[in-house]
């Protein structure tokens, strides 16, 4: 009888959006669906010579890492007693192949159904009749582009799928999944482009699906079905390495996006996410990319939870402009806020990446933070939420301690004094505030001893200090000789 143990519980990979007929065909011919497909690319190393980096792919991984395993044996699918360490691939485009379906394409209702009943089927699998199986059977989501509505329509949607089914799934984790519909040349898809199914991704429609009622200007939302902690968003940012269509959807999409989906439609509201420099897919994309499984597997095995929100207290102008508001001119400045997190041992992946010149650093303009007092639909600073980033302590190698690197960055776009572009005395991007800090959390009964480095300054292997704390918590203050002031708020939790 196959043995349940925390956290290794079946995986299904829900795979994403195939247009043409070809595409199904080609979708359809693979085992996998892609979920087997890795990358091998180059990094130079410390010598200056360039070398591969063989990423084997998300399944590869998780049968290296964790002793999981495919359900298929002599080329079938195993349908008698399977391992909870498994992983399932929901095979729900077999329908639109004339030679193992009816040649008609599943609507989205229709796989999240099929989805529902493949759980049901797993679960029967992995448990048999044993009750107390029964009780402690959970399941993963892993999807891709619209494989992740595909998840939603499941979970959110009341007329589709077994509520029992819903109760089992334990987490989600998507890949570049449209979640806010998709824009071409700034505009939705719309309800009526119905060739290839298309219309998927029109927020009209995608309300119809995912149960949520009227016509929302934003249908990003889990609805109060699905507890958000445990839906994780990644999010793509390189748009140039997509190259589908010879380059043409990038280009209407745009930057500020994967190359398909845009950056602001990528996430679901109070879901952890992820950003990493990857396109939707293709030989850079982000199902390919070790950065990719990295997020899944420690969101999916992970025992530690952090969160991190810069807390701005003061945002220093350039001397020029702060005369000219001394002395009463209408001054305007905007921001982008920057941030890398890498965990100690990391050589070729970075857990999350905003960045200016990838068009993903968070944008906040001076009043909305500075000024909330003048702006009616703000009753607090809109301090810019940094990272959610899931560690594993079974991962450290030496000691009880996890170490990761925070890099932060604080910058200026531009200053309009009276309507009137300032840059006769500034040089730009010029940083407010920029430092590395290297934080060290060591649990100790049952409570987090946290330390940091302002790894800049100071060699990151020093001990370091230990981490403020006031009424809200932990922080590590922040400040520059320029006169900026902050703080680095820091969430720690156990996960599981």
């Amino acid at each position: 009888m196959a043995k349940i143990t925390h956290p290794y519980h079946p995986i299904i990979y829900v795979r994403g959006y195939a247009m043409t007929k070809s595409e199904i065909e080609a979708t359809v011919a693979t085992p996998y669906m892609g979920f087997n497909l890795g990358a091998t690319k180059t990094r130079q190393d410390w010598t200056g010579k360039v070398r591969r980096h063989i990423f084997e792919s998300a399944l590869i991984r998780l049968m290296k890492d964790y002793g999981y395993r495919d359900v298929y044996s002599y080329g079938t699918e195993i349908v008698t007693e399977i391992p909870a360490k498994s992983v399932v691939i929901y095979r729900y485009y077999e329908q639109a192949d004339a030679d193992l379906g009816s040649g008609k394409v599943a609507s989205i209702p229709e796989a999240a159904t099929g989805l529902s009943d493949l759980i049901m089927n797993i679960r029967d699998q992995v448990c048999a009749n044993d009750p107390q199986l029964v009780a402690d059977f959970k399941v993963y989501l892993v999807a891709h582009s619209m494989g992740g509505l595909v998840c939603r329509c499941f979970l959110q949607n009341d007329k589709v799928g077994d509520m029992k089914a819903k109760a089992m799934v334990d987490k989600v984790f998507t890949y570049a999944t449209p979640h806010n519909g998709i824009e071409v040349a700034g505009i939705n898809v719309p309800g009526f482009l119905d060739v290839w199914d298309m219309d998927n991704f029109n927020r009209k429609e995608m309300a119809k699906y995912l149960g949520l009622k009227g016509q929302p200007k934003r249908v990003d939302t889990l609805n109060n079905k699905f507890d958000p902690n445990r839906f994780f968003c990644l999010v793509g940012t390189n748009s140039r390495d997509y190259d589908v269509a010879k380059g043409l959807s990038s280009k209407l999409v745009g930057e500020m996006s994967d190359g398909l989906v845009r950056i602001e439609n990528a996430t679901v509201a109070g879901a952890p996410r992820g950003f990493v420099y990857r396109s939707h897919s293709g030989p850079y994309g982000i199902v390919n990319s070790e950065e990719g499984y990295q997020n899944l597997a420690r969101f999916l095995f992970g025992n530690v939870r952090v969160d991190g929100v810069l807390e701005v207290e003061q945002l220093p102008l350039p001397p020029s402009v702060q005369k000219a508001l001394d002395s009463g001119k209408d001054v305007k400045a905007s921001y982008f806020f920057e941030s890398t997190v890498i965990p100690r041992g990391a050589i070729t992946f970075k857990l999350t990446e905003r960045r200016k010149e990838t068009y993903s650093a968070i944008f906040r303009k001076f009043d909305q933070m500075m000024k909330v007092e003048e702006i009616d639909e703000l009753d607090k600073p809109r301090s810019p939420y940094l990272f959610s980033v899931f560690l594993d302590t079974r991962k450290i190698t030496t000691g009880r301690t996890i170490v990761f690197s925070v890099e932060v960055i604080v910058s200026s776009t531009d200053y309009v004094i009276d309507g009137v572009l300032f840059f006769d005395e500034r040089i730009e991007g010029e940083n407010l505030f920029r430092n590395t800090i290297t934080i060290r959390a060591t649990i100790d009964n049952d409570s987090w001893n946290v330390r940091y480095v302002m790894s800049d300054d100071n060699w990151s292997e020093n001990r370091g200090r230990d981490v403020e704390t006031d009424d809200d918590g932990w922080y590590i203050p922040l400040s520059s000789q320029k006169g900026f002031k902050g703080k680095l708020r820091l969430g720690y939790q156990n996960w599981s």
